[in-house]
């Protein structure tokens, strides 16, 4: 005897919808300090890597950034010097949470001229970049970070006045 063939088909489905609204509800309890974390990791971890690889071979980089990464508006020396030095800070913000959002806007304007001059093909991994920059500028780092913390501390002192 096949057992949901007994059930009528109404009950299945509300069977089935209070499953699917019970995931849904435990979903949006997931906290945002917890969704953040990964999104900061992996800016940092794509920014960081790309600096060690650039620090790794200095004149390659000198050589990348006169050749292949001409930028219209920048000499090659001094745009080669502010990448990797956005590629070394930017990541360890990140990771602290500290200032995170300001790390986020100078990332996304770097991404934004990576796409626009140099790769402009590479706009499916340069959106990812983005997304997750524009969750974490809109929505900040989350509970652990240095922000938070200096943010509750700035309030709280604030509020004893």
């Amino acid at each position: 005897m096949n057992v949901s063939r007994s059930i009528p088909r109404d009950s299945r489905i509300s069977a089935a919808s209070a499953i699917v609204d019970q995931v849904y509800h435990w979903l949006d309890r997931v906290p945002y300090w917890l969704l953040a974390l990964p999104l900061r990791v992996a800016v940092a971890w794509v920014f960081w890597s790309s600096a060690m690889t650039h620090l790794a071979n200095w004149e390659a980089t000198l050589d990348l950034f006169e050749t292949e990464y001409q930028l219209p508006f920048l000499a090659s020396g001094p745009a080669a010097y502010m990448a990797v030095s956005i590629e070394v800070t930017t990541p360890v913000l990140l990771i602290l949470g500290l200032l995170t959002r300001l790390a986020c806007l100078v990332l996304l304007g770097m991404t934004a001229v990576i796409e626009v001059f140099v790769y402009p093909l590479a706009w499916p991994t340069h959106i990812q970049w983005a997304a997750m920059l524009l969750v974490l500028l809109c929505r900040g780092p989350g509970m652990l970070s240095l922000d938070w913390v200096i943010r509750r501390r700035l309030l709280s002192e604030g509020s004893l006045q």
